[in-house]
């Protein structure tokens, strides 16, 4: 059976030939001297001739090596530029990320962030999914997962991005009309536009710095099991509502929407990563991972943008 030729024996000859030093070839190479030697040994064994004239000063290479030279230094410069270019590859990101998310920051927030992600790495295929439903990653097989809640306890990875209040919120024709609540118990004579998926459904709990927490339950005029589905109500004046604040910042700013009980804070949720456990993350998915941490950080609603690695 024929053997392969030894590229690698071949590639350490060039190098030798090029530096005119087997001590020099081996600290260029990150070899031990005793490899370059062998490998030179080798060749000569294989080839049944001497490749190089040694003496305790200098090498030279014989007729035979000359005769070499030309194609071994191919081999060598030829397996650097492929290597070079597998590496130059490598660095372009490329392939599938399939990613869910919720609806409303989905599309409000993400998807703005969409296209310079796509003008930096344009071989990668982003695939997104925006629900407010809890898709099991693995089953399902998403890369990653932004959720916007407390999380339970699970297998999978997560990485803190940053807190999001929750804000109580209403039209200023609507406290025009109904007056504004300045204790959580005056909730009871206010209508509640709501979330369907608020912790607690229908009592609504806050916390005070001095007087503690206190739940209210609430009249509920309008449940949706979309937050973002609740403003054209809320900007009407139908009642009041418990809002993410990067929800409801663009109606704050403007005017449409008002925060009341500053003082009675509702438990804060915070934005998550979540990937699979168990599964390297492909460097376009942690390339990913890294530009939401860096574009949330900007968000004025954004608060505590975690610095740490996926643990």
């Amino acid at each position: 059976m024929k053997r392969l030729p030894d590229l690698e024996a071949w590639a350490i000859f060039a190098k030798v030939a090029e530096t005119g030093s087997f001590a020099r070839t081996a600290a260029e190479l990150t070899l031990s001297q005793a490899t370059v030697s062998k490998a030179i040994t080798r060749l000569e064994g294989r080839m049944k001739t001497v490749l190089f004239h040694r003496t305790s000063r200098r090498i030279s290479l014989t007729e035979a090596g000359y005769a070499a030279l030309e194609r071994a230094a191919r081999i060598l410069a030829e397996g650097e530029a492929v290597e070079a270019e597998i590496a130059e590859q490598s660095t372009s990101l490329r392939g599938p990320i399939r990613m869910t998310a919720p609806m409303s920051f989905g599309i409000s927030h993400l998807a703005p962030m969409l296209p310079e992600f796509m003008a930096q790495h344009p071989d990668v295929v982003l695939d997104f999914n925006f629900t407010d439903e809890h898709i099991d990653l693995v089953t399902h097989r998403f890369d990653l997962a932004l959720r916007i809640s407390t999380l339970a306890d699970s297998s999978m990875l997560a990485r803190r991005l940053c807190t999001v209040r929750i804000l109580l919120v209403g039209a200023p024709a609507y406290f025009e009309r109904h007056g504004r609540p300045r204790h959580p118990r005056d909730l009871a004579a206010h209508r509640a536009l709501q979330y369907s998926h608020t912790p607690g459904g229908n009592n609504w709990r806050f916390r005070h710095a001095q007087h503690g927490e206190f739940a209210q339950a609430m009249n509920v005029a309008l449940q949706v099991n979309n937050a973002e589905a609740l403003a054209p109500a809320l900007r009407a004046g139908m009642g009041l509502a418990l809002q993410p604040e990067f929800l409801a910042w663009q109606d704050l700013q403007s005017g449409a929407l008002e925060t009341v009980m500053e003082d009675w804070q509702v438990e804060p949720i915070a934005l998550h990563v979540l990937t699979p456990p168990g599964r390297s993350r492909p460097a376009r998915v942690q390339a990913l991972i890294d530009y939401l941490v860096m574009h949330l950080a900007r968000e004025p609603w954004s608060r505590s943008v975690a610095g740490v690695d996926l643990t």
